[in-house]
């Protein structure tokens, strides 16, 4: 079984911070890097993939430094980044060949993943059009299928959902899920229905730290107790926050109801009702979460 192993890791620019020293470990499966937007996910990833030089620490797979394994770590490792960034003249299909070509993939199993991957991402139709001919949620799946062409032992996923419409983004989870078997998949997101159902373990990070590694499961059931449905009438919604962090809101009758996390209800009709990772992000992010 793979061990992937992030041991301390820091990177500075200049005066600032990005990440304070990062640790924790991922075997096989799927694993969620959950945070706002500045958190320092981005910048861990591009350690991770030899983009950017750790300031301190160290990555080891199976207990080898990736930064001493150098080729032989990339050749286990595939990645999608934020950033879409692809070649405007090259159709879907020659940016595919492309990319097998630097990878030293044979043309048999070049033509053969080329195939498969088209399909899956639905992106048949359009293999002959050019990249800047693309619709942005289909570059986001060219990107995906990148990532995927030689069917790495790691693959890392930097926002795969952005961009994509609800059904979208439904197909990707799931195909994300299937591909996930023997393999350590890591994906960032700040988007907690991208990881709430297909994630083994959730790693939050926030202001360049881990603030805690768990299972969905049982970070929900940490919160048990502290998340209340409240009914208030719509003259009392500013008033609201002084009693915990307001969740979310829906019409009910000829008021409004409540979802509230708080440590005790408030001074309005309330009921405990079971936490979600949106709450459980709510709750550890505040507002900086930006949900």
């Amino acid at each position: 079984m793979p061990e992937l192993r992030f041991e301390n890791v820091k990177k500075n620019y200049g005066d600032k911070q990005a990440l304070c020293g990062v640790s924790f470990t991922l075997n096989e499966g799927i694993y969620g890097l959950l945070g706002p937007n500045g958190a320092g996910k981005s910048t861990l990833l591009n350690i991770l993939t030899g983009n950017l030089p750790a300031t301190e620490g160290r990555i080891l797979l199976d207990g080898e430094d990736v930064a001493k394994l150098g080729r032989r770590f990339r050749a286990k490792l595939g990645y999608m980044p934020q950033q879409q960034t692809l070649y405007p003249g090259f159709t879907c299909e020659r940016f595919l060949y492309y990319i097998a070509s630097l990878r030293g993939m044979s043309k048999a199993r070049t033509k053969e993943r080329v195939g498969e991957l088209l399909h899956l991402l639905a992106l048949e139709d359009v293999r002959k059009k050019p990249t800047r001919a693309l619709s942005g949620g289909m570059k986001q799946r060219l990107l995906l299928a990148q990532a995927m062409l030689d069917d790495p032992d790691i693959l890392v996923l930097d926002e795969p959902t952005a961009g994509l419409d609800p059904r979208q983004r439904i197909v990707v989870r799931n195909l994300i899920a299937s591909v996930a078997l023997h393999k350590i998949v890591l994906l960032s997101t700040h988007v907690v229905p991208d990881v709430e159902y297909i994630a083994r373990e959730l790693v939050l990070i926030g202001d360049g730290e881990v603030v805690c590694q768990d299972t969905p499961q049982n970070l929900c059931q940490g919160m048990e107790g502290q998340v209340w449905d409240v009914e208030i009438p719509e003259t009392g919604l500013d008033q609201m926050g002084q009693y915990g962090l307001v969740s979310s809101l829906r019409r009910s009758g000829s008021g409004v109801a409540v979802r509230l996390i708080a440590d005790a209800p408030p001074p309005y009709p309330s009921r405990n009702v079971e936490p979600t990772l949106e709450d459980v992000y709510l709750h550890t992010f505040g507002d900086e979460g930006g949900l």
